[in-house]
């Protein structure tokens, strides 16, 4: 490895390790303790439907199930997936483990919504927040360190469950969700990526923070559409197309010869060189004049 890139591979570490341990810093320190707030069980759409209580909240995780299911066939025959490391293909299989994990979780969550119930919900998805900052990992930064680093942060990401379960505290489980969600499109901006198709890991951090949304406003997006649907509802079927999104660049992608980030494509694209603006510029004008030659024609 040129000594250039090197050096911009460790810059990248650093960087990454130094924002999660600061974020960790400010979280326990600065922040006061975060309980569980009683009120969020209270569901907007409590409808039974053919026996299910809160079916809607119910049956809407049924997407989860069956993406995850998808994602973790495809992951044990990864030409199809293009997956090129055994880490990356652990990484992405506990992705899809825990997506698969929370169709099931987040339903039995929604059959009697309480703070014992929320455990198995919220279990899953650090399974596959943690394994996705792993994979970011593998790709981006250090292949052998990303791979060592999965069983770690699938241990953190249980115990940050069962630290908010025995202590009200919802503040390391705050961190192993929200933290990836920043952490992972920064990653994906900053840090060159050795395949291509990095985007659709930015689609799909708009869709779940779109999902966050939605489900901040469960009661009003309920009473918006006249009680046909909550917000809670369309937070699973919005959050359900981030592993969609991800089984797609997945599939698209291809190894990236050059290694550039999202950033540097962008300023490439933004801030082409003059000659090439001139020959676009005089491009153009030939054209305008070759099509006034055939309307005189004509």
């Amino acid at each position: 490895m040129p000594r250039e890139e090197t050096a911009r591979v460790e810059h990248g570490r650093l960087w990454v390790w130094g924002v999660s341990l600061l974020c960790f810093i400010v979280l326990m320190i600065v922040t006061p303790r975060i309980p569980q707030d009683q009120s969020y069980h209270d569901f907007a759409d409590q409808r039974n439907f053919i026996g299910i209580p809160n079916t809607l909240n119910v049956i809407s995780n049924f997407p989860y199930l069956i993406i995850g299911i998808v994602g973790l066939v495809l992951c044990f025959h990864p030409t199809y997936l293009g997956l090129s490391s055994k880490g990356e293909v652990w990484g992405f299989a506990f992705f899809y483990i825990g997506i698969t994990a929370t169709a099931f979780g987040s339903a039995y969550y929604h059959l009697k919504p309480n703070d014992s119930t929320l455990v198995w919900d919220r279990l899953p998805m650090t399974i596959a927040f943690s394994s996705i900052l792993a994979v970011f990992i593998i790709e981006r930064i250090d292949e052998r360190k990303g791979t060592i680093s999965l069983a770690p942060l699938l241990f953190i990401g249980a115990v940050s469950v069962a630290y908010w379960r025995f202590t009200d505290d919802l503040r390391p489980y705050a961190l192993v969700q929200f933290g990836p969600c920043f952490a992972i499109p920064a990653m994906a901006i900053a840090l060159p990526s050795k395949y291509t198709h990095s985007s659709y890991w930015l689609w799909g951090a708009g869709w779940y923070l779109l999902a966050k949304v939605e489900e901040a406003m469960d009661k009003e997006i309920y009473g918006a559409t006249h009680q046909i649907v909550s917000g809670h509802t369309l937070k699973h079927l919005c959050s359900a197309m981030v592993p969609v999104m991800v089984t797609m660049m997945l599939v698209r992608r291809r190894i990236d010869e050059e290694r550039k980030s999202l950033w540097e494509i962008w300023t490439k694209h933004w801030f082409k060189s003059p000659m090439k603006s001139e020959q676009s510029e005089i491009g153009i004008q030939a054209w305008n004049f070759r099509s006034q030659d055939w309307s005189s024609i004509f």
